[in-house]
């Protein structure tokens, strides 16, 4: 099992942000995970990743009970790609340098790059389809580019989970396409981490994201294959209000129901 949450609850006082929340992840399995602003995502990555701890329940991370893991390990193995990190970053820096940062879950590059560190970097900015932004400074490359080369540094350290919160926040049509098309080759590799994908956009869950996860004001609404999901029946429950749906291709476009 890659993700075991088994009844998972989080309070802050009286305020209960998560509720009763179960959701299991299984080897070779992308997942979304849909919900508005609001609806605890946030909350349940940080508790995935050990940094906030629940009120009530269990949570197993790659065979792993938290509790009796050393989670500084463990998040060496968890790669979480946030549109936050971005302005943490030192602007001057060379592109290949933040991806190879990765390695050292580091802000700026402190130690000698060696030969198979440049390669790996390579082949991953190759990947990305950001091979060309080599060699250039990170203050110079447009959101979308960033965004690449973020994921290509989170690669770095070889992760087993990777995150992806919200990536095509602020791109414009054709960033974001590009962007996916990278995500999409990213899963076609053999080492490709078991992804978790974060929005709250249905037209940017692609094919890859076999599964999906709803989650509403704390509550996992539904949870299952997306073919299954991806309907105006469940989404109209799920967003409280009447939805239609259109399909191109393999990607599903939602707008609300005229009235």
């Amino acid at each position: 099992m890659i993700i075991d949450v088994q009844h998972v609850s989080w309070r802050r006082g009286a305020i209960t942000l998560l509720n009763d929340v179960s959701w299991s992840v299984r080897k070779g399995e992308h997942w979304a995970l849909l919900g508005l602003n609001g609806s605890g995502k946030t909350t349940l990555l940080n508790m995935i990743t050990g940094y906030q701890w629940p009120s009530e329940g269990k949570i197993s991370v790659l065979g792993h009970a938290y509790g009796d893991v050393d989670l500084r390990q463990l998040r060496k193995s968890i790669g979480w790609v946030s549109s936050s990190l971005q302005e943490k970053l030192h602007g001057s820096d060379r592109t290949q340098h933040v991806v190879i940062s990765g390695k050292h879950a580091t802000i700026g590059l402190y130690d000698q790059c060696s030969d198979e560190d440049l390669e790996q970097a390579k082949e991953l900015m190759n990947t990305l389809g950001c091979q060309h932004l080599w060699d250039r400074e990170y203050r110079t490359c447009s959101q979308g580019e960033k965004q690449k080369l973020l994921i290509a540094r989170a690669l770095m350290a070889n992760p087993r989970i990777l995150i992806l919160d919200e990536p095509c926040n602020g791109l414009d049509l054709f960033s974001r396409e590009r962007l996916l098309e990278s995500i999409h080759n990213l899963t076609l590799r053999p080492d490709a981490p078991s992804l978790i994908y974060v929005t709250h956009h249905t037209e940017e869950i692609l094919p890859v994201f076999s599964h999906s996860l709803l989650l509403r004001r704390g509550e996992v609404v539904n949870q299952g294959l997306t073919s299954e999901l991806m309907n105006a029946e469940v989404l109209s429950q799920f967003f409280e209000a009447p939805v239609e749906v259109d399909r191109h291709g393999d990607r599903v476009y939602v707008r609300a129901a005229e009235q």
